[in-house]
């Protein structure tokens, strides 16, 4: 029997691995330093936004010890699966951030973070500016990511894979890596995109849909430009969801 959220909402008020820093426009943030007050150690920081359930930020904390991994999402009742199973298994390399993500920049130190991972993001289809790859949330990452951290995107959808290396071309950034079918990869450079799945990664690869993988350093200087393009919107439905569009809510 599942849990109640205001239940679950309590075990994260509790949880040490969970920081809860819901954002309203005028408040007043103070970053956390993370390394120091948090992990206390200097191994490196990767983010992954949106995590969901956090299924992928705990197993891959399991799989790279010496790495730190800290999973974001503003809904403290998904996360709660991961934050518990992460307390209850006694990991030290893994946090949870419960906040807004357009507010990211507020809440971590200049160069903090060295990478980010986008898993399964909404494509956003009819506005850019919700885009989890768009100049937009770009400009945000530059302020908390290291120069030339990379950022990793995992998706289903075509429209956001295929407007993500669009708006690279506009701005002369050339991907460390970009495939369409990551499962059809041997290399060692989409190894650890595939080293662990998501619940809703295993959903699409059980539906027949490809896995697109695309991997970028972010420079921290020069002016991010959007991508003048049209692109053609995904016409499958989700699970849960009505065909994909800028409507949809999330995970």
């Amino acid at each position: 029997m599942g849990k109640g959220k205001l239940a679950k909402f309590a075990d994260m008020a509790a949880n040490p691995l969970v920081v809860e820093r819901p954002y309203r426009p005028g408040d007043t943030p103070v970053p956390l330093d993370w390394h120091k007050e948090f992990f206390h150690n200097d191994n490196p920081i990767i983010l992954e936004l949106g995590c969901g359930r956090g299924e992928y930020t705990v197993g891959m904390s399991r799989l790279y010890p010496d790495n730190n991994y800290i999973g974001v999402d503003i809904k403290g009742a998904r996360m709660w699966t991961g934050a518990m199973e992460a307390l209850q298994e006694g990991l030290k390399n893994v946090g949870f951030l419960r906040t807004n993500i357009e507010f990211i920049d507020k809440f971590f130190l200049p160069d903090e973070v060295s990478e980010i991972w986008l898993t399964f993001s909404d494509p956003q289809m009819k506005k850019a500016t919700k885009r989890l790859t768009s100049t937009y949330f770009l400009q945000r990452y530059r302020r908390i990511l290291k120069n030339g951290g990379t950022v990793h995107l995992k998706t289903d959808s075509n429209f956001l894979f295929t407007y993500t290396e669009e708006m690279l071309k506009a701005n002369s950034i050339v991907p460390v890596t970009a495939t369409r079918s990551l499962y059809g990869e041997t290399g060692t450079d989409t190894a650890e995109a595939r080293s662990r799945q998501t619940y809703y990664e295993e959903m699409w690869r059980s539906r027949g849909i490809d896995i697109k993988y695309l991997a970028f350093r972010l420079p921290h200087e020069g002016e991010l430009k959007e991508p003048d393009v049209e692109i053609p919107f995904d016409e499958y439905r989700s699970y849960g969801r009505n065909k994909r569009s800028g409507n949809d809510s999330g995970r």
